[in-house]
Order: structure tokens, then C-alpha cells, then sequence
């Protein structure tokens, strides 16, 4: 009897070890179908973005770098066929009489405008950080060029400068100041539309500087205070190094949203008198489609030269700011 008990608690215990080794393999097996269905949700949560980029960015830029390595006419855009030319596209774009103004309008007016914004952005941010009575009103208000369509703000500025009935020269001559061609000039037509995105410009600067503004301490304003900083000495020990994050996507925003800025410039002066206004944007449009016998190949060819501009400030950013996270 006694052996049949010990046989028996023997036999049970083994079944029991037996079952306690084939425990681990079921938990591995949940853990990694666990982890499969994490994947998965991860890749569903990314598809859509992946797919969005793709479709409005990858195949885009792929497209245009194919129409600009080949030779293009309206028949063999629609109908395919286009012979493959290489980089004559862009020897002729280097080539061209248009091609050097085109570069120093735009390094001009992208220059001026972001210059003007920000300055203008940042004292702007500066000034209503005081929270004054009435600040959140008129701060508001700063934002309507910001909320405008470009075309009303295009139209409204090209009213504003006309040489005949605008309001700009009406005010020069109720002061004896002699009228100013602003947009029919060559020496006036690249200022016209600089001053008119610089309005346009600041209330985005404007916003992002006094979100930065928002996130500094003010303990750190209250400790310069104690030791006798005045609001200058303020702003460039306190105010301007700790909004130097925020100064640089600021800036890094507006320069490739400036470069590319074509509707203020056409609407306003069509990149003329001449080319006394025209941009690598505006010039990019000519060649496609505002002349006579469109020119799509020498036309992509002009907006990847924009592209790899816009990549390389983008590229110098972020070594930049790699090396300010290192240090």
C-alpha cells in the first residue's frame, strides 16, 4: 500500500514538472503575439502618413526631377515620349540672361522680408508678453494679414501702391513728397512686394516668439531685476539666449516659406517690370505656363533649384542644432 501511494504522488508530481516545463513556451507565444499586434497597430497608426507622403510629396519631387531631365512639349506631355536629355535643362536654366537676377531677387527679397519679420515679430511678442489691459485684442488683431487670403492681401497692397489712385502716394503728396511709381518702376517693383510679405510675415513671427515668451520662467526676469538689470540688459541675457530654439525654427519657417512665395509677387507686378521683380518662383511659372509655347522641362528644372536651396538651409539647421544639443 505504501508503495502504491509513493508510485502514485510520484507519477502526479511528474505530471506536474511536466506541465511546469510546458508552461514558458505558452507564455513566449502570448508574449509574442503581443508583441506582433503592437507592430501592427503601430504600422496602421503609420500608414496613412507614409501613404500621405508618398502621394503628395515623394511622387511630386520624383516627377519633377523626371520632366526635368527630359524634353517636354504640351504634345509630348500629354502623350508621353518625351526624349531624355540629362542636365541640358539645367545648363540652359545657368545659361540663361534671367537666371542671375532671378537668384539675386530672390536672396534680396528673402533676405529683407525674414530680416523685417522677425525684428518686427520679436519686438512685437516682446510687447505684448507685458500683459497690459487690451493686449489679447490687439494681439488678435495683429493676426488678420496672417488669416487673410493672399490674393485679398495681394490686391489690397497692389491698390494701396497704384501710382494714380493709391492711398500710399496720396499721403506722399499731402506732405509735398513727390508720387512713386511702385509697381511699374524697375527700381521700386522688388521693394513693393518685400514691404508687402513683410506685413504679411509678422503676425506668423509674432505668434511663434510669444509662444516662446510663454514658456520662460519669470523667476529668472524677477532674479535680473534684483541684480540691476534693466529691460535691455534683460532681453539679451535672459530673453534672446533662451528663445534661441524657438529663433531658429522661426527663422528656418520663413526662409522656406519666403522662398517659394509666388502669388503676392505675380498678382502684384507678374515678376515685372522686366524682371526687375522676378523670382526663382515667379520665373518657374513663366516657363510652364504664362508663356505662349510653355517650356515644362526648363520649368522643373528651376523649382529643383529651389528645392535643394530650401534642403540645404534645412540641412544646415539641423547640424546646427545637433551640435547645440551635443554641447
Amino acid at each position: 500500500m505504501t508503495t502504491t501511494q509513493t508510485a502514485l504522488h510520484e507519477s502526479v508530481r511528474g505530471t506536474g514538472g511536466a506541465a511546469g516545463t510546458a508552461a514558458p513556451p505558452r507564455a513566449r507565444t502570448r508574449r509574442s503575439g503581443r508583441r506582433r499586434s503592437g507592430q501592427w497597430a503601430a504600422w496602421a497608426f503609420l500608414a496613412p502618413v507614409v501613404i500621405y507622403l508618398i502621394v503628395f510629396y515623394a511622387f511630386p519631387l520624383y516627377r519633377n526631377i523626371e520632366l526635368s531631365v527630359r524634353d517636354y512639349t504640351v504634345r509630348s506631355f500629354v502623350q508621353g515620349g518625351a526624349p531624355f536629355v540629362g542636365l541640358d535643362n539645367y545648363v540652359k536654366v545657368f545659361q540663361s540672361p534671367t537666371f542671375g537676377p532671378a537668384i539675386l531677387h530672390t536672396a534680396l527679397f528673402t533676405v529683407v522680408s525674414i530680416a523685417f519679420q522677425f525684428t518686427i515679430g520679436m519686438a512685437l511678442a516682446v510687447f505684448f508678453h507685458q500683459n497690459f489691459r487690451l493686449s489679447a485684442t490687439l494681439r488678435a488683431l495683429f493676426l488678420v494679414p496672417w488669416l487673410l487670403p493672399l490674393i485679398v492681401s495681394a490686391s489690397t497692397w497692389s491698390w494701396m501702391l497704384n501710382s494714380d489712385s493709391g492711398v500710399v502716394n496720396a499721403a506722399l503728396e499731402a506732405f509735398g513728397l513727390p508720387g512713386i511709381n511702385w509697381l511699374t518702376s524697375p527700381d521700386w517693383a522688388l521693394t513693393s512686394v518685400t514691404i508687402a510679405n513683410i506685413w504679411i510675415g509678422i503676425p506668423f513671427n509674432l505668434v511663434i516668439l510669444y509662444s516662446g515668451l510663454q514658456n520662460i520662467p519669470s523667476d529668472l526676469y524677477e532674479a535680473a531685476s534684483l541684480d540691476g538689470a534693466n529691460g535691455w540688459q534683460k532681453f539679451w541675457k535672459v530673453t534672446f539666449p533662451l528663445l534661441r530654439p524657438v529663433s531658429a525654427i522661426t527663422l528656418l519657417l520663413g526662409l522656406v516659406y519666403t522662398l517659394k512665395v509666388f502669388d503676392i509677387i505675380w498678382i502684384m507686378t507678374r515678376g515685372g517690370p522686366g524682371t526687375s521683380s522676378t523670382t526663382l518662383a515667379t520665373w518657374s511659372y513663366q516657363l510652364g505656363f504664362a508663356s505662349t509655347l510653355p517650356d515644362f522641362s526648363p520649368a522643373a528644372a528651376v523649382g529643383n533649384v529651389l528645392i535643394i536651396i530650401a534642403l540645404v538651409f534645412g540641412i544646415i539647421y539641423i547640424r546646427t542644432q545637433r551640435k547645440q544639443d551635443i554641447a
